[in-house]
């Protein structure tokens, strides 16, 4: 490996050489944000007479490899791809400006230095910077000036226009002093010698903003030799990257994607920034020495994979699944942001793809999947406990009893993982704020109340024209308190305001606005007697908006729900000593405890002080440094070794400091509660007591 500073300008110019970006880099990608930086800075470089150079970072690329032709030779470029390219940009722009002002000279020295090998025998070989093939069409398009219809959206195109308003005439000289003064740290890395992943790692680490995809991609890629490169990227990798993608948005959700594959590999969900250590983790691949045969295995993996993107696609963007049923659950399940399932949902649709289940049982899961969420949301449960739960539920599938399986594994969980029951659905909807719940899960309830059993489905997301309206508005007239009498009238303030059964749907709320209820139900072709809408049907009928109203359309509401989100209706033994989280246990005194399970681990320890030292031990396995970058040292009485003198009842903690144990069993737990809470795994314990 060489590196030695250099002046962009020189780098560019070297005669006979073109830079390639190879398939495994990720897409150029760099927004107006990026690009306003970089011209703000070469604009102040080149009009300071003191400032004589600005650093730019550095670029790496591999020399002596097998990209070499007989007359050009290639530099893969391993890291600087972004700034690269979008210098090119800049060139191409201000030779379009040099046209314009007839500067020859600078015309002709742009196109014969910085952008084109003029002598180059391969048309291939022209453009000094030839960049992956999605890009590679439009780069060849602007430096040729022709600038023809491309329909497809283009960061290419994006910043070039950025850059076609910020150099000028004016300015275009200022631009030229600034280009000149640029300089970089180039990093020649030798094929065979060094190694190119562990350099871009080192880079990666030091806080250029690469995803945990883009550093799979290159693990995967760089090692091979280049028409290998190509057709596994071809074959595998470039689907992947088009079947991860939102449609709407174009953002890549690769990372997610193969967070949420390794999720279903491995029964353990991977940190968010360590996607790519566990992907290595699981598919080593050993650098600068060829091995067909782990290559041969990772290639069968993502077979594999490829098959997942195509069902995973249609989870993150419902509009691609054909069927029209399947489509519209996806679609609420979509709404209600339940991505935690996916890991489990990619393999149900790969069941159903492979004919293991048929269409009808599939529609059934989604409903489930459905039913389970939404029901622990009405009642408040956390959703950080689905994690745990969708990352094991398909290993309770069983092929024969498919849907039976996954109903009986939901609704054995109990503790903040439960399935709730009617009876709390039922009282929670006479209480719960479903007003000030955020806009997409009213939504979502609304649509489905509203639409449920409707051949005439009305659009409520999106549409302008339909709004939420409190039938006893937040603000009432004095017509209210006419109505009803003054004990009346309070409770439904303090109480109904914002609860479902006070809540519907219209197109008219603006007229409604804070009428009496009458004026509302009769407000010609906007009052609730016109409305078509099921959830104004029953207010049609009254004459008063009174608390037994209000509880009856609750009822009414409340069968409805009940109805959608359906309590599975199977036989299954309840067991009456369940697995419980340690934060809903009962009191442990006077108890054994028969087993744990912490992490998915199953711990038996029956007696509470073992219990105690072990899951601490456990926690300092994770984490040690949160034990004393917080209080919990302090206040679990954990000392060095030294000083177990001090503790009344010292226990081995680990191989260098014990942990007191002399406390009551109560303040034991209370005091795992803590720590649990500090590390952020509240729902990671579960206990369960001896009978």
């Amino acid at each position: 490996m060489k590196a030695n500073e250099n002046k962009i300008q020189a780098f560019l110019s070297k005669p006979d050489t073109q830079f390639v970006i190879p398939v495994y880099q990720r897409n150029y990608d760099w927004t107006q944000k990026q690009c306003k930086q970089l011209i703000d800075d070469i604009l102040e470089v080149g009009r300071s007479e003191d400032l004589h150079a600005h650093f730019i970072g550095s670029i790496v690329y591999t020399h002596q490899g097998v990209y070499t032709t007989s007359d050009v030779q290639k530099l893969v470029v391993i890291d600087g791809q972004q700034r690269l390219t979008t210098l090119l940009l800049i060139y191409v722009v201000l030779r379009n400006v040099a046209k314009v002002v007839d500067d020859k000279r600078l015309v002709s020295k742009i196109n014969k230095t910085y952008l084109m090998n003029e002598f180059a025998n391969q048309e291939a070989d022209k453009l000094k910077l030839r960049p992956t093939d999605n890009n590679l069409r439009v780069l060849n398009m602007l430096v040729d000036n022709k600038m023809e219809d491309y329909q497809l959206h283009s960061r290419l195109i994006d910043n070039y226009n950025y850059f076609v308003e910020r150099i000028t005439e004016e300015n275009y000289k200022t631009i030229q002093q600034g280009l000149a003064k640029l300089m970089f740290v180039e990093i020649s890395l030798e094929r065979g010698k060094d190694d190119p992943q562990r350099i871009f790692e080192s880079l990666n680490s030091t806080g250029l903003e690469l995803s945990q995809a883009d550093l799979i991609r290159n693990y995967i890629l760089m090692g091979l030799e280049p028409s290998e490169q190509n057709r596994i990227y071809q074959t595998y990798w470039e689907v992947i990257e088009q079947l991860a993608k939102e449609v709407i948005s174009h953002e890549s959700k690769v990372s997610d994607f193969i967070r949420d594959y390794l999720t279903l590999e491995n029964k353990k969900i991977p940190a968010k920034k360590r996607v790519y250590e566990e992907f290595k983790r699981k598919y080593p691949i050993t650098y600068l020495q060829e091995d067909k045969q782990q290559y041969a295995k990772l290639e069968e993996e993502l077979v594999n994979i490829k098959k997942m993107a195509k069902h995973y696609n249609k989870l993150l963007n419902p509009t691609n699944e054909p069927d029209k049923y399947i489509r519209k659950l996806l679609q609420y399940i979509h709404k209600l942001e339940v991505n935690v399932s996916f890991p489990f949902l990619m393999k149900v649709y790969d069941d159903y793809a492979e004919n293991i289940i048929d269409k009808d049982t599939f529609i059934e899961v989604l409903n489930l999947v459905q039913s389970f969420t939404w029901r622990r949301f009405i009642v408040g449960l956390p959703t950080n406990a689905l994690n745990k739960i969708f990352m094991n539920l398909y290993e309770k599938v069983k092929t024969q009893h498919y849907l039976f399986s996954i109903q009986k594994a939901l609704l054995e969980k109990s503790g903040t993982q439960r399935f709730p029951r009617d009876k709390e659905i039922i009282e929670e909807l006479k209480i719960k704020d479903f007003y000030n719940i955020q806009s997409k899960n009213r939504t979502y309830y609304l649509e489905r109340l509203e639409n449920f059993d409707n051949k005439e489905p009305v659009r409520i997301e999106g549409n302008n024209d339909i709004t939420i309206e409190h039938i006893f508005p937040r603000n009432p007239s004095k017509n209210w308190q006419t109505d009803l009498s003054e004990e009346e009238f309070k409770f439904i303030e303090e109480n109904y305001v914002n609860t479902i059964a006070n809540l519907t749907l219209s197109g008219n709320n603006g007229k409604l606005s804070n009428k009496s209820f009458v004026e509302k139900r009769d407000l010609p072709k906007a009052g609730y007697a016109d409305s078509r809408l099921w959830l104004n049907k029953y207010l049609a009928g009254l004459d008063k908006w009174d608390r037994k109203a209000i509880e009856k359309r609750c009822e009414l509401i409340t069968k409805r729900t009940l109805e959608i989100w359906k309590y599975p209706n199977i036989d299954i033994e309840v067991d009456t000593n369940p697995e419980v989280n340690i934060f809903e246990v009962e009191d442990p005194t006077g108890k054994q405890i028969e087993y744990a399970v912490f992490y998915s681990e199953k711990i038996v320890e029956k007696n509470v002080k073992d219990f105690y030292v072990k899951i601490l031990q456990k926690l300092f396995e994770l984490r040690p440094e949160l034990f004393f970058n917080t209080s919990l040292a302090v206040d679990l009485k954990i000392v060095k070794n030294s000083q177990k003198e001090k503790l009344s009842q010292p226990a081995f903690f680990n191989g260098s400091y014990h942990v007191e144990t002399h406390l009551r069993s109560s303040a034991k737990f209370d005091n795992l509660k803590k720590a649990l809470t500090v590390f952020d795994l509240e729902d990671e314990l579960l206990i369960k007591y001896a009978d």
